[in-house]
Order: structure tokens, then sequence, then C-alpha cells
């Protein structure tokens, strides 16, 4: 049973930073994909960031994101391959909506990364709130 939980949100000020964390528990495919998503009230939900894994793994230099946080959003990996990570500098504002996380079961074509039907399995989101 895969389960991810997010953690790490909140309100903070534009220009702010915040790391939001992904708890993994039963990914064990040998290759697949983990992304960050995120869904504002009224909008679709959005592909962050994405990179392929291998045995749960990151694969390094594998990454993808969304052209509206490159430079300013980072995804990463603990060693022990059990969290995942955005890091999110240089808040504004539109960033504002609820965060989750997600992982897939299969690999992915590159420009598949970062759409939400890629992905079987969901966390339940953390809320990121930034003020101007």
């Amino acid at each position: 049973q895969v389960q991810l939980v997010e953690s790490g949100g909140g309100s903070v000020q534009a220009g702010g930073s915040l790391r939001l964390s992904c708890a993994v528990s039963g990914y064990t495919y040998s290759s697949g994909s983990v992304a960050w998503f995120r869904q504002a009230p009224g909008k679709e939900r959005e592909g962050v960031a994405a990179f392929y894994s291998v045995g749960g793994a990151a694969v390094a230099g594998n990454t993808e994101y969304a052209e509206s946080v490159k430079g300013r959003f980072t995804i990463s990996q603990d060693d022990a391959k059990t969290t995942v990570y955005l890091e999110l500098t240089s808040l504004k504002p539109e960033d504002t909506a609820m965060y989750y996380c997600a992982a897939a079961a299969r690999t992915a074509p590159y420009y598949e990364l970062l759409v939400p039907s890629t992905y079987n399995y969901w966390g339940q989101g953390t809320q990121v709130t930034v003020s101007s």
C-alpha cells in the first residue's frame, strides 16, 4: 500500500520561503516518477516539479519543473528515499494553493511528468498561502 503524507505548508509573505515534505511509504516500483502538484481554488491541478525514480531513488539530473517555478522551486529526496521535498523560495501570491505529492507506478515520457493523469497515488495535500 503506497502512502504519501505531505507537511510543511503555512502562511508566508511574498519573497519568503517554505520547505514542503512528503513522507513516502510502500513505493517499491522498479521505475516510476514522483511529483508535486498544486491546485488553487477554481483552477485545475497544475504540475510543479517531478523526477524519475529507479527503485524508489531519484535519478540525478532527471527533473522537470513548470516554467512558472523554474529557478525558485527545487524538488529533492532524502538519502533514505523515504521523504521527498519541495523547497519553495521567492514566493509570490500566485503560488498560493494546496500542494500535493504524487507517485506513479510507471515510467512516463518526460512530457507527461507534470500531467496529473500520469500518477496513481496522491497525498492529502498541504496548504501554502502567500500574502502580498
